[in-house]
């Protein structure tokens, strides 16, 4: 198999590419504040960010566990922006990843609870 961006529709790859770099050029504070953990040291593994899979930009995924966390600000509640959540969940898990999702608030309330599932997930 090849790289998950070759399965991208060529005719959307180059406008992923760009959202994606403006996405890692300016992240939300609790992307950034997740990213300074998972950089500082993965838990063990290695991350990227705004990670091109399909026709889908994931927040954070490590390959080589096909693990992608993705952080949900308050836009994520609209009943039309979950419907279209749990349409891109089912297609990456069909793909072999597993997807797991925080809100902001989590992640600002307790980021050690989410850095420990995120742990417990990779081995999952």
């Amino acid at each position: 198999m090849g790289y998950d961006y070759q399965t991208a529709d060529p005719a959307l790859y180059q406008l992923l590419k760009d959202f994606s770099r403006r996405n890692r050029n300016h992240p939300t504070e609790a992307e950034a504040l997740l990213w300074e953990y998972l950089n500082a040291n993965g838990l063990g593994v290695k991350y990227k960010r705004q990670h091109i899979i399909g026709d889908y930009i994931a927040d954070f995924v490590c390959l080589s566990h096909k693990l992608i966390v993705e952080l949900d600000g308050g836009y994520h509640q609209l009943a039309c922006q979950q419907i279209s959540d749990a349409q891109r969940t089912q297609w990456l898990e069909a793909m072999g990843y597993r997807v797991i999702r925080f809100t902001n608030q989590e992640l600002f309330n307790d980021i050690n609870k989410v850095l420990e599932s995120i742990e417990e997930n990779l081995y999952a």
